[in-house]
């Protein structure tokens, strides 16, 4: 049984950056507006909306150039229609404004770091700019020029053509165009102390105000199980107790799920059923994902992805970096049994909306037979056994993790967002 030693403490206030509420309600408003994508035909909340636990419930998200909002997203149509998939599961924003958190992506190509003089290791390395009030903020810079996610095809707009000369070139498109919006400038004149005039507005207030927006939004810290570690032992129902002292015990959840945040923040390869287009490196010549050696370029680091936190994780399905598992049972499942789980996992399990012309190449990768047996040789060994009483447990402590009041967030969608 585990012990009040091994669960963690609970999770404060205090473990969570400051952030401007003004500038958060500016973040709002951006978060929700197409105006920051290159076509301004999608929003960071088409990819992250509270309805699909700050995730768009698809394995695998159909970005620029996509119609409609979450699970019924279609792929779009003529020439603007998506020329691929995203290549990696939404992940949810659940807690990202945590002092603690120190690395972003499934693949960690993001963290604090002073290598570059600007505090932070990105892909953006030194032309990332100052100025950024956190990690989140960093973060809310890259999807804004991703060609897939928001910026747009060569030769549709001026963002994505100033992309391919270099990233930086971008970002003062963007924010031109923000601050020349009547709406706009005199907000982030109100907002920021250190703008006087909406032609001082930079990307980096914008990231500001992103980040200011998530981190408050999408704080949880009232969870049953907080309650519990927080004193109060009648907050977890017995099947939910259970699954704690299994989660904290034998069944070895939180030797990766470490922590007050619950992740230890470092990479695993867990075996997952490879499709998708994954995100390789410039040389690799097909699709397929290495996780963390893409960014690293370590071959300990190959197909590991990062421990995600799980407050709020009975919400964020799909699972897996690339969506590969519909339900928290499976995923719980595939870690107690990766290798006959990998074997057992059946296409239709990825939740993938219909897209005819992409269809040839979501699971290309599964009929190349070395890229698979490069990927078999680092498939973990099996857990503990496990009853499937044990896993129903597991699965009831996870739904424990569920905030009580993700239903009311201090902004909520703007009355005027349309999908």
């Amino acid at each position: 049984m585990a012990s009040a030693g091994d669960l963690p403490r609970a999770l404060t206030a205090d473990d969570f950056l400051t952030f401007d509420w003004d500038q958060a309600a500016l973040g709002q408003s951006l978060f929700y507006d197409q105006i920051l994508s290159g076509n301004q035909n999608i929003s960071c909340a088409h990819c992250h909306h509270p309805d699909f636990g700050t995730g768009d419930g698809l394995s695998l998200g159909i970005g620029e150039g996509g119609q409609g909002l979450g699970p019924n997203r279609t792929p779009g149509v003529g020439v603007s229609r998506i020329a691929k998939r995203i290549p990696r599961n939404a992940p949810g924003l659940w807690n990202l404004g945590a002092r603690d958190v120190h690395v972003m992506f499934h693949d960690g190509r993001l963290s604090r770091s002073d290598l570059f003089g600007n505090g932070f290791n990105s892909p953006a390395e030194e032309w990332l700019p100052q100025g950024l009030n956190s990690l989140l903020a960093a973060q809310a810079l890259f999807p804004l020029v991703a060609q897939f996610e928001m910026a747009g095809n060569p030769g549709e707009n001026e963002v994505i053509g100033a992309v391919h000369d270099r990233i930086d070139n971008a970002w003062p498109i963007i924010a031109k165009r923000v601050r020349l919006d009547p709406t706009y400038g005199p907000q982030f004149v109100a907002a920021f102390d250190h703008i006087a005039t909406p032609d001082q507005v930079t990307i980096v207030d914008i990231a500001n105000a992103l980040a200011a927006f998530m981190a408050v939004e999408w704080r949880s810290i009232d969870s049953p199980f907080d309650a519990y570690l927080a004193g109060n032992k009648q907050a977890l129902t017995a099947s939910q107790h259970a699954g704690m002292v299994l989660f904290y015990g034998s069944a070895g959840c939180s030797a990766c799920h470490s922590g007050p945040l619950m992740s230890d923040q470092t990479f695993h390869a867990l075996g997952v059923p490879a499709f998708g287009p994954g995100r390789t490196r410039m040389f690799d010549p097909y699709a397929r994902d290495v996780g963390r050696m893409g960014d690293s370029n370590r071959l300990a680091d190959a197909y590991a992805f990062r421990t995600p936190m799980l407050r709020n994780v009975a919400l964020t399905a799909p699972y897996g970096h690339n969506g590969a598992f519909p339900t928290l049972d499976g995923i719980v499942r595939h870690h107690l049994t990766p290798l006959a789980s990998r074997g057992a996992w059946r296409r239709a399990d990825a939740n993938l909306p219909k897209v005819q012309w992409l269809e040839p190449v979501d699971f290309i990768i599964q009929s190349d037979p070395r890229e698979m047996a490069r990927q078999a040789r680092v498939v973990p060994g099996d857990g503990p056994d496990m009853t499937d009483d044990q896993i129903a447990q597991i699965v009831a402590f996870l739904h424990s993790l569920t905030g009580q009041g993700v239903a009311t967030p201090p902004f909520g969608v703007p009355a005027d967002f349309t999908p």
